[in-house]
């Protein structure tokens, strides 16, 4: 059986401008492993994520993409998150009216087509909950409503626990955290990942990566990879930054 999760091939995306972004994106991920993406801003950092989910926005798109032997490149974005994409965002939303487990539980059935069991439901959102260091309360508030940025990144890994997706992309997951909070979103990861998932951590900078075990980092910059290596990289990265990589 194939080890293959996701193969991106020569994948080229285009704004409404006709700016283009992503300029032949190439990315192999196998079951069981921690990439990273990691590049300045405005390298197409998001865009590759958006662009895995097919988001409408691009006018143009060139390449494919597939997920689990199967391809996705025109599926809809809702069909994609069906088959066990998940993706965290860099500016999370807020819901009013839907509390956190409501929205969890509807999102779960969504996924896995399936009746929820309430009570397994529950025990497992406390446990998570518990884990990631988040109040119990706040199953019954909101989604995101009044949640400091810290919490609302904790409560996009508490669903990606929940939802227990193929491959989880996170986007800038650790942008504005402290070290407490980065802490806990690391150990969120480290729950998460088996030999048969994957995760894909989109980053501008290394905080996220000190405390997980890295598989291979990919180096974005002006919408090319122009190095991939392993977590060695990362450190190259953190101690002289982009200006020596050039697409």
């Amino acid at each position: 059986m194939s080890k293959e999760l996701l193969k991106v091939k020569d994948l080229h995306i285009s704004a409404e401008d006709n700016t283009e972004i992503l300029k032949g994106i190439d990315l192999t991920i196998n079951k069981g492993e921690i990439h990273v993406i990691m590049g300045p801003n405005g390298s197409g950092k998001t865009t590759t994520a958006n662009a895995i989910f097919n988001n409408p926005a691009y006018i143009d798109k060139k390449g494919q993409v597939i997920f689990d032997g199967e391809d996705i490149t025109n599926l809809k974005t809702d069909e994609i998150a069906r088959k066990g994409i998940f993706m965290s965002f860099q500016l999370p939303e807020e819901i009013p009216g839907i509390s956190v487990s409501n929205f969890l539980k509807v999102a779960k059935g969504k996924i896995t087509g399936k009746p929820i069991k309430i009570f397994e439901f529950k025990d497992e959102l406390k446990k998570n909950m518990e884990e990631l260091s988040i109040d119990p309360e706040y199953a019954d508030r909101s989604l995101n409503v009044g949640f400091s940025g810290g919490e609302k990144k904790k409560n996009e890994i508490l669903q990606m626990l929940t939802l227990n997706p193929k491959l989880a992309i996170l986007d800038e997951t650790d942008s504005g955290l402290d070290v407490d909070a980065i802490r806990t979103v690391s150990k969120g990861i480290e729950m998460f990942k088996n030999d048969e998932n994957a995760v894909l951590i989109i980053t501008h900078n290394t905080k996220i990566l000190h405390s997980l075990k890295v598989d291979k980092v990919h180096i974005l910059v002006d919408g090319k990879i122009v190095a991939e290596g392993d977590r060695d990289l990362a450190n190259v990265i953190e101690q002289i930054g982009y200006s020596d990589y050039k697409s």
